[in-house]
């Protein structure tokens, strides 16, 4: 404790910053491109940039995609260590479930098969096993997508997002638990913040960058924080509530086997089959379903289109299908009917949700924002660039005013922190700039397509942290370090790089994209564009702060180094 509460929240602030700022870093960057998932999906995979259309008729174009589908190989491999035995042929195994879903922002019809595995699985809380099998239909056209098309890394939900919430760590879930722990100091930075701060509206106003470097940095960083601070709260604890369920004890991790049995009392109560009967059966129109669920909807008072189609025991005589509305146009509430299989009959509709179901609903779905709202998606993109821009001119703050100190006692301090800050913001770009150049540029018929993307992204990230440590002894003294502007060319070659190498090949250029108004793609490649703008902005300003630097002595007496 300092001689003041306000120096001991000063004092946490900084230190938990540091430790944990890198891993924030990664968390908001990630997060900020995981807004507009769904967009880089579609510049990842050109093969999927189809127009977005209504879920087209189930009958014609899904039906007889299912029977056309086989399990996953990657599926197999995993639910082969869950289960006694080996697994039957792929082949002899029977579909049990199939889910159809679609949304305004992904215009392909993605659809799952789930297969049955008849062996015992090890884990005694597990009634069943599947094995999974996926495709993909064009809804303007009906007809499925090629196997590799599907197979095929999707940047946006399949690399980035996974990045924003477990870092791509999976042994023992361990990703979850660091992200977790750094959303809970967020809390706590942002509790500290605020009382650091006392004229915090004012800092929302101040920002002098024709002052000394540290006083323009700290106002950078207290401009930030301010303007994002709703932001900031709302989004790090909505996220440390979806992931609840991990951290504290529950129902479902402490007590499965007894909520096991409380979802059966209640399924019992719906009249929904929990159980296949184990006689074939014959699926009755889905269009017709669905054309009831959508005419339900309007006498309710709420039209709208479907967004998911899930059939429940396909092929058995108790099979159901689960309807959902696509809700577009809402943050959290779903209506969604159960229908009989075999004769289209209505046989359950959901029930409003609880107080606590529908504040829980509410906080997933403002975090994920999936409902259309185009300005509030860009806000969300420039509240969590914000967070980045907080934290690294929090880092720069931290280093500038140590290094003199620690240069002149020989401490390495400042110049580690700062090597690690230079991988963790300029470096990450970087890393991701190569990643989408290299996605546009490795033929997709190379084996291990997606291995060699990620090998890349980690491999790239990995050498501009080598590179930032090599250039932090030139500033050892005074400055920042040269890393930052080299850098930031890098960003703004590989991103002009990556915007030309979409062009290149698949001929999907900004004018086309534009005028076609397509733009999932447009946008991508024009924040491409504006990131090199930036980012050669900040070099050439960074360049010429060093040469200044670099005709003035030094303040402990030695020429400086930059």
């Amino acid at each position: 404790m300092r001689e003041t509460f306000r120096l001991s929240m000063a004092y946490l602030h900084t230190w938990l910053g540091l430790v944990v700022g890198f891993v924030l870093m990664a968390v908001f960057f990630f997060g900020s491109l995981s807004v507009f998932d769904r967009e880089i999906d579609r510049w990842s995979v050109p093969e999927t940039r189809a127009q977005a259309a209504p879920f087209p008729s189930f009958d014609r174009s899904v039906l007889p995609v299912i029977a056309a589908v086989k399990p996953d190989a990657e599926s197999i491999e995993h639910t082969a260590a869950e289960v006694i035995g080996a697994l039957p042929p792929a082949d002899a195994m029977k579909v049990g479930d199939v889910g159809v879903y679609t949304n305004h922002r992904d215009p392909i019809l993605r659809m799952y098969v789930a297969f049955d595995v008849p062996n015992k699985p090890r884990d005694a809380n597990l009634d069943h096993a599947h094995v999974y099998g996926f495709a993909a239909v064009d809804p303007q056209t009906g007809e499925r997508l090629p196997a590799d098309v599907q197979d095929r890394l999707n940047l946006g939900t399949g690399f980035f997002f996974p990045m924003h919430y477990m870092l791509h760590l999976d042994w023992m879930e361990i990703g979850y638990w660091i992200v977790g722990l750094a959303g809970m100091v967020m809390m706590a930075l942002l509790v500290s913040g605020v009382v650091m701060h006392r004229k915090i509206f004012r800092e929302l106003f101040t920002f002098r960058p024709e002052k000394a470097r540290l006083r323009s940095m700290l106002d950078l960083h207290n401009m930030t924080g301010v303007l994002a601070l709703p932001f900031l709260f709302v989004i790090t604890l909505s996220g440390l509530l979806i992931f609840a369920y991990m951290y504290l004890p529950s129902p479902t991790s402490l007590m499965r086997p007894l909520a096991k049995a409380q979802e059966l009392v209640e399924a019992s109560g719906t009249g929904l089959p929990v159980d296949p009967s184990g006689r074939p059966g014959e699926l009755a129109s889905v269009d017709a379903m669905m054309d009831a669920a959508k005419a339900r909807w309007t006498a309710k008072g709420v039209p709208g289109e479907v967004g998911s189609v899930v059939i429940v025991h396909y092929g058995d005589a108790d099979a159901y299908v689960s309807i959902a509305r696509d809700n577009v146009d809402r943050v959290a509430t779903s209506e969604t009917l159960h229908f009989k299989g075999s004769t289209g009959a209505l046989l359950y509709e959901d029930p409003p949700a609880s107080g606590i179901r529908t504040t829980e609903g509410f906080l997933y779905g403002l975090h994920f924002q999936q409902f259309r709202h185009w300005p509030l998606r860009w806000l969300l993109f420039a509240g969590g660039l914000a967070g980045c821009a907080c934290i690294a001119s929090g880092f720069l703050f931290f280093v500038e005013k140590r290094k003199k100190k620690h240069a002149a006692t020989g401490a390495p301090g400042a110049r580690i922190a700062e090597a690690v800050a230079v991988a963790s913001v300029t470096g990450m770009l970087i890393a991701t700039g190569t990643m989408m150049v290299a996605n546009r540029l490795l033929p997709t018929s190379l084996p291990g397509h997606d291995a060699w993307q990620e090998g890349i992204f980690w491999l790239t990230w990995l050498a501009t942290l080598g590179h930032a440590a090599l250039r932090s002894r030139a500033s050892a003294h005074i400055g920042v370090s040269p890393a930052w502007a080299e850098q930031c060319w890098l960003v703004a070659l590989l991103a002009v790089g990556a915007a030309i190498a979409n062009w290149a090949t698949t001929g999907d250029h900004l004018i086309a994209t534009i005028a076609n108004g397509y733009w999932p793609v447009a946008g991508v490649d024009l924040v491409l564009l504006a990131t090199a703008g930036v980012a050669a902005y900040t070099a050439v300003r960074l360049s010429a702060r060093a040469e200044r630097l670099a005709r003035m002595p030094s303040a402990i007496g030695k020429p400086a180094h930059v």
